[in-house]
């Protein structure tokens, strides 16, 4: 940047230089001064402006850094979500199953114990240690058991 303020300052010396035959007036001289002058205030505000300019595109990535963190961090909570309501659902089917299966148990002995009556047992048990009389497998498994 400042080579091309140089450069155009060069090329406006020079003009003035070949435009007149003789060198340099007091005109030319303070038009020179003024030049330089304008030259030197123009700089210092395009140097003003490039530091503003890199001071947001600082702020620009900090905010970017900041914002990527907060998604990073969302994404994090919706996966511990997830993971919650997952490990919830299958524990909960799991308890679910084990106390229907406890249920129907409870009633299916209720029930053979109100359809079936002591006297009941009494004869079936009567009649298989009349078989096991005769039967060798039959006696050892009664025996075992210990119902005979």
């Amino acid at each position: 940047m400042r080579a091309k303020v140089l450069i155009i300052g060069l090329l406006l010396f020079v003009g003035f230089s070949l435009s007149k035959e003789v060198g340099f007036t007091q005109e030319d001289r303070e038009r020179l001064i003024r030049l330089e002058a304008t030259l030197k205030v123009f700089m210092e505000q395009t140097d003003k402006r490039f530091e503003q300019v890199d001071k947001r595109i600082t702020e620009l990535r900090e905010d970017m850094s900041k914002r990527f963190e907060q998604t990073n961090t969302f994404l994090w909570i919706i996966t511990g979500i997830f993971t919650t309501l997952t490990v919830s659902v299958i524990g909960f089917a799991w308890w679910d199953r084990r106390t229907i299966i406890r249920e129907a148990k409870r009633q299916t002995i209720e029930e053979l114990e109100r359809e079936t009556k002591p006297e009941k047992l009494r004869r079936l048990l009567n009649v298989l240690r009349e078989r096991a009389k005769t039967d060798e497998e039959l006696r050892e498994l009664l025996k075992r058991e210990g119902l005979l």
